[in-house]
């Protein structure tokens, strides 16, 4: 019954990706320990963490690079979101610039051409009312133009934080179902295809 259990467990490399400041190291502290820290030290590089969800009857066990924002490490930044099942794009709501660069990561994704990468953007810091730079209605255009699904989060309160990485499990899940079923019709057409070539060759 145990392996039945572990069979179903799914490993999905994701990516956060963003500029400096905007709050990832926070949304993956607070996903995966509940925890926030008001003065994050910047990440050097990038940090990794895992954390396992639970989506219906299946197991995501993500395996979470989150990625340093300062522009003398981008060019590290190919070898974290390659082959990644999923990326989160941060900006922070209250500087327009974060925004914009946020759009950049995006662009640099999808020349990637992976187009089974789950991708979400998320505006993080959204408790910061009064300070609000985007609004939720530009970005959210901006995404469904783009194919990623939008939230805003914050990591200081917790909003949002834990649906983000449940919907990007979920959608993770959806893409590997759609997969399997791609894969397993093409098996059936080989096969069909070999049965009528093979049967007139028998014992040779």
């Amino acid at each position: 019954m145990a392996s039945a259990v572990e069979n179903k467990v799914k490993n999905a490399k994701l990516v956060l990706l963003g500029d400096v400041g905007t709050g990832k190291s926070s949304i993956v502290l607070r996903f995966v320990k509940g925890q926030f820290v008001e003065f994050q030290e910047s990440t050097i590089g990038a940090a990794f963490f895992s954390q396992t969800l639970a989506v219906n009857d299946e197991t995501v066990k993500f395996e979470i690079w989150d990625t340093a924002g300062q522009e003398r490490y981008h060019s590290l930044a190919p070898m974290y979101y390659r082959g990644a099942a999923a990326a989160i794009i941060v900006y922070d709501v209250t500087n327009a610039a974060t925004f914009t660069r946020a759009k950049k990561w995006v662009q640099e994704l999808q020349a990637q051409g992976n187009i089974n990468t789950v991708m979400a953007l998320a505006g993080n810091k959204a408790d910061l009312v009064e300070a609000r730079q985007v609004t939720a209605e530009e970005a959210q255009a901006y995404a469904q133009e783009n194919g990623l699904f939008f939230m805003e989060t914050s990591a200081k309160t917790a909003i949002n934080v834990n649906d983000v990485f449940y919907e990007i499990a979920k959608r993770f899940l959806q893409a590997q179902a759609q997969q399997q079923q791609n894969t397993n019709g093409m098996i059936l057409t080989d096969r069909a295809a070999n049965r009528t070539t093979s049967s007139s060759s028998c014992c040779s």
